[in-house]
């Protein structure tokens, strides 16, 4: 049996990263995280934008997935738009991701060709979601439906990177998303992040562990197969808005 810890959106708060990493009983040996019981790190996406070092996160998720084999990454909408970005497409650089691409121009020229390939290798090399453990344990950014495992068409794709969105808008711009997880009564145990909360949310096998860490929150990482959570505080400050609260 894989045994996998996986961390909820990292948005460029590498220190965070560094300490939930070290409580999870991994050593930084070689500028990476690696653990002495062969267990391995997943990553639900948003790897990157508003926290304060993006490319570093990057740089070490790199090694670990396509250098090392030892991690297992799955995109998020924001990994989406920066892989775009780099590709050369028009996207707008607001949303956090002005905070990567400012990360991004001050580098020189052949630091920023190294970094920009290492990315899109990353995020082409990507499961749109990934299937673990026999069908066992699904790592999908926003989440994902029943009727959606085992496929990867645009609609599996947008609801992978974007929640299950109705096409209206909160008065602040933000997407309104129904409540899919409320609904989910499939086997498999979903891992996903994209919606911060204040504290990890466990509903119907499911779990989110999106915990704002770029927003004063915590990060938080499961440990499967044990499922059990593990957290350390943000450094960044606290912005109680940006928190999702279900009833």
């Amino acid at each position: 049996m894989m045994k996998i810890d996986i961390i909820g959106d990292i948005h460029g708060c590498f220190q965070e990263f560094i300490e939930l990493t070290l409580r999870l009983g991994y050593r930084w040996e070689d500028g990476i995280p690696l653990h002495r019981e062969n267990r391995i790190l997943g990553f639900v996406g948003d790897l990157t934008d508003r926290g304060p070092n993006s490319l570093k996160v990057i740089e070490v998720v790199w090694e670990l997935v396509i250098a090392r084999n030892q991690a297992i990454y799955t995109p998020g909408n924001h990994c989406n738009k920066l892989y775009r970005y780099f590709l050369g497409n028009k996207v707008q650089v607001t949303h956090g991701l002005e905070t990567t691409v400012a990360e991004y121009e001050s580098l020189n020229k052949a630091d920023r060709q190294s970094v920009r390939q290492k990315f899109i290798k990353l995020y082409e090399q990507a499961p749109l979601y990934a299937v673990i453990d026999d069908n066992k344990l699904i790592i999908a950014h926003a989440g994902i439906k029943q009727e959606f495992i085992g496929k990867h068409h645009h609609k599996v794709k947008e609801f992978v990177l974007y929640g299950d969105i109705t096409g209206e808008k909160h008065p602040d711009r933000t997407p309104v998303r129904r409540d899919w997880a409320k609904h989910y009564q499939g086997p498999a145990c979903i891992v996903y992040g994209h919606t911060p909360v204040k504290e990890p949310r466990m509903i119907n096998n499911t779990y989110n562990i999106d915990t704002g860490a770029v927003f004063g929150g915590k990060l938080t990482a499961l440990r499967y197969p044990e499922k059990e959570l593990i957290s350390v505080p943000s450094t960044m400050p606290y912005i109680s808005e940006k928190f999702k609260s279900f009833t």
